[in-house]
This record gives C-alpha cells, sequence and structure tokens, in this order.
C-alpha cells in the first residue's frame, strides 16, 4: 500500500511553506494539485519536479478509483489545493473517506489555513467557535443562516469578493446591525487588512473601497445566554 499525504499550502506568503510540505512533496511519487496552472509557481518557486495532475471539485468523482488504485498500487500520493489545507473548503475529503475504507493510510500535515490567524487576530472569543466555511449560493442558505441565528459560539464563514456585500447585508437581517464582526482579506499578503466593527459599520466600509480578496467573516456568537 502506498500512502496519501495532505500537503497545506501557503495562502498568500510564500514564505508559510513548511519545511515538512517541501520535504513531503519532494518525496511524493504524484502531486494532485487543484489548480495546476497555480501549483506550478509553487513548486517552481521550491524546485520541487513531480509528475503533477488536476484534482478538483469537477473531477474528483471521476478520478478517484484512479487514484485509489494507484495508492494500492504503493505509489506515495500528495494532495495540495491552491492554498491552504485540503479538505477544508477545497477538495480532499472524498479522497480521504475511500483512502480510509481502503485501509491506505493517510497523514495531514499542519499548516496554514485561512480560518485560524482570522479568528485569531478578530479579537473575538477563539477558546469556542463554529466553522461554517462558504454559505451555500442558493438552496439551504436562509436555513442555514436561521439554524445560526442562536449561536453563542463564535462564527466563522468563508466568502468571496463579488459576495461579501450580499453576505454581510444577509448578516445584518438575521443577526442585526450591532452585531460585531471582524472582517480578514488578503491575509498573509501585501495588502492585508482586518476591519473590526458593527456588521452595518462592515457593510458600509466594504460599499465604499472595492472588495478585493478572499475573505474570512468572524462573527460575534448571540450573547442572549450570557446576560
Amino acid at each position: 500500500m502506498g500512502k496519501l499525504f495532505l500537503v497545506p499550502t501557503p495562502i498568500g506568503n510564500l514564505g508559510d511553506m513548511t519545511f515538512r510540505a517541501v520535504e513531503t512533496l519532494n518525496e511524493a511519487d504524484l502531486i494532485l494539485a487543484e489548480d495546476t496552472r497555480v501549483s506550478s509557481k509553487l513548486l517552481k518557486h521550491y524546485n520541487i519536479h513531480k509528475p503533477l495532475i488536476s484534482f478538483h471539485m469537477h473531477n474528483e468523482h471521476r478520478k478517484l478509483s484512479e487514484v485509489i488504485s494507484k495508492l494500492k498500487s504503493g505509489l506515495t500520493i500528495a494532495v495540495i489545493s491552491d492554498a491552504g489545507t485540503p479538505g477544508i473548503s477545497d477538495p480532499g475529503f472524498l479522497l480521504i473517506r475511500e483512502a480510509i475504507v481502503n485501509n491506505i493510510e493517510v497523514n495531514c500535515l499542519p499548516g496554514p489555513t485561512a480560518l485560524i490567524p482570522a479568528l485569531i487576530q478578530s479579537g473575538l472569543s477563539a477558546e469556542r467557535f463554529v466553522f461554517e466555511g462558504f454559505l451555500p449560493p442558493k438552496k439551504g442558505r436562509i436555513k442555514r443562516l436561521e439554524n445560526l441565528i442562536d449561536e453563542s459560539r463564535t462564527i466563522i464563514f468563508y466568502e468571496s469578493p463579488h459576495k461579501i456585500l450580499k453576505t454581510l447585508n444577509q448578516l445584518i437581517d438575521f443577526f442585526g446591525p450591532e452585531r460585531a464582526v471582524s472582517v480578514s482579506r488578503e491575509l498573509s499578503k501585501i495588502y492585508e487588512e482586518t476591519f473590526r466593527g458593527s456588521l452595518s459599520e462592515a457593510a458600509d466600509h466594504f460599499f465604499h473601497h472595492v472588495p478585493k480578496g478572499e475573505f474570512v467573516i468572524c462573527l460575534l456568537g448571540s450573547q442572549k445566554n450570557n446576560r
């Protein structure tokens, strides 16, 4: 049996790549990448020369059995996403589950992910939190927000630049304009920004400042049971 490695990659600053991550990619027989064009730049930067094939949300079902067969034949395979840890709002879960079913060893390296630095620097409680990732684009979106109304833990969402205003305004509808929030973007990059304030202030800020980059929203949990 081969081994499956989940290798986190930098979310912006290439200096966040760990020694172990580079070592693991150099030792792999094959690397699965979310976008080979993005990953090729990273691998070139670290002088890593390994076979690279695409493995993303649109082809992972089709390629699953092929990858499992390669692992069963004894290959060591590493999975990387465009940024962060595979399996967290990125491809990886289906392959991990199938590898476990087939008694293939799975190892996930510690490393970069956007939600933890955004949470820590938000100023909101990091002792207990719930990660919601990306909200459903349409079906199930309202139900998901309704289920979070009484959530007392800090709530973390991911969002894209073209939907950030819509999401902030929806959060106002469900949680009220005065609910505290921290919105981080471009984490670890040159133009990194974290806005802290109320939901209404955040919506106003990003209405007047064109949203760019990927966003992490950290929302204060319900305080009604803490009074």
